[in-house]
């Protein structure tokens, strides 16, 4: 008679195998981070002024990415979708505020309305101006998104949103690139205020208008504080949100079991479109803030930001909200780093090559918790 084999013992060689595969994974990660560190401290020894610059843009790049990641996070811990459109509503976001400022003139209706108003609150008052016209327009855009492609698939397999949200992604780029909307055309972008820059050498001094900062200086600019407060005070008040409000709770009901939810009286449809506007806020600012530090937008623009903080948050453990800063710090330490010491080009390469490294090493990201149930 034929002997069956049970299936904890047809599985001993599999679990075997996984377990050999891991060990070699996490072998191959900590040689290629003893490699990485070992590259970076030699640059550090050799120049660190050209270093300290190359890690002031990445900060400032890696704060742009953790606001445009925290939408992917946010939509994902609850819906368990990737919102491929997302990006393309950051570059909504950085259109509005250009239209805003050039044809519209927001950014100096206080001065306009009080002329007896001192020039720096008229020019807070107007930038902070445009940044909430930005994001409403991104909220609103974002819920009828939400309401009109991603509600009616509410039920379907995962497989039809997220077909759904690539096209809906296409539609906003390719729709944007006509003529009549936003042009396909790369447009210099007019910003709501001036941009001061410092250097540090034998202490710190502001940059003349028109000159260069002198040889062996480390340099930056009001707009990267800019972007560092806000990208933190992000954090620190979606993190109270979750934490500490009513919305909070049915959010993270609604990501642990919706049906339980709906049991318990929470509109689970409603905090849905919550969940897409709040995220598409935060991307809408950081829409208007990358274009103030690039100055240079077009209707492709949300394409490339948006999938490196899609890997920012997969890096830092998708569905974690400090995972997302993590993880958009590294990216942009990462991308410019590359940039800096081995080609501009390849920094494109780098950031989906740690994708596809950390999909085949920890698919859970930094932060991330082992998922109960098949993607």
């Amino acid at each position: 008679m034929q002997q069956v084999s049970t299936p904890s013992q047809t599985s001993l060689p599999l679990v075997k195998t996984h377990t050999r595969l891991a060990w070699i994974g996490q072998l191959f990660f900590i040689v290629l981070g003893l490699a990485v560190v070992y590259i970076l401290g030699k640059n550090l020894i050799s120049n660190p002024t050209l270093f300290a610059n190359i890690f002031i843009s990445g900060l400032q790049l890696g704060f742009v990415y953790a606001m445009i990641a925290l939408g992917y996070t946010m939509v994902y811990g609850i819906v368990k979708l990737i919102n491929f459109a997302h990006g393309d509503v950051f570059m909504v976001g950085a259109f509005v505020s250009f239209f805003a400022v050039t044809r519209f003139n927001l950014h100096q209706w206080p001065l306009a309305v009080f002329p007896s108003i001192p020039p720096m609150i008229s020019v807070v008052i107007g930038s902070i101006s445009v940044i909430l016209l930005s994001m409403l327009i991104c909220i609103l855009l974002a819920v009828t998104i939400e309401r009109v492609a991603y509600k009616p698939l509410r039920d379907a397999p995962r497989i039809a949103a997220l077909i759904t949200a690539i096209g809906v992604s296409f539609f906003l780029e390719y729709f944007g690139a006509l003529n009549f909307v936003f042009s396909p055309r790369f447009i210099p972008y007019e910003r709501p205020f001036e941009v001061v820059a410092w250097y540090i050498k034998g202490g710190i001094h502001q940059v003349v208008p028109g000159t260069q900062p002198p040889d062996g200086s480390i340099t930056f600019s009001n707009i990267l504080l800019i972007i560092m407060l806000a990208s933190v005070l992000v954090q620190i008040f979606l993190q109270f949100l979750v934490k500490r409000t009513k919305i909070g709770v049915a959010m993270r009901a609604a990501s642990y079991d919706k049906q339980a939810a709906r049991l318990m009286g929470i509109d689970v449809d409603s905090v849905i479109s919550f969940t897409f506007a709040i995220g598409a806020a935060f991307a809408g600012l950081g829409g208007v803030l990358y274009a103030i530090a690039y100055s240079s937008i077009w209707s492709q623009l949300g394409i490339l930001p948006g999938l490196k903080a899609f890997i920012a948050a997969v890096l830092g453990g998708i569905g974690s909200i400090p995972g997302a800063l993590v993880g958009a710090l590294i990216m942009g330490q990462a991308e410019s780093m590359t940039a800096g010491y081995i080609s501009t080009p390849m920094r494109d390469a780098v950031a989906f090559t740690i994708l596809i490294i950390v999909l085949l090493i920890r698919p859970t990201g930094i932060f991330g918790e082992p998922s109960q149930e098949k993607a």
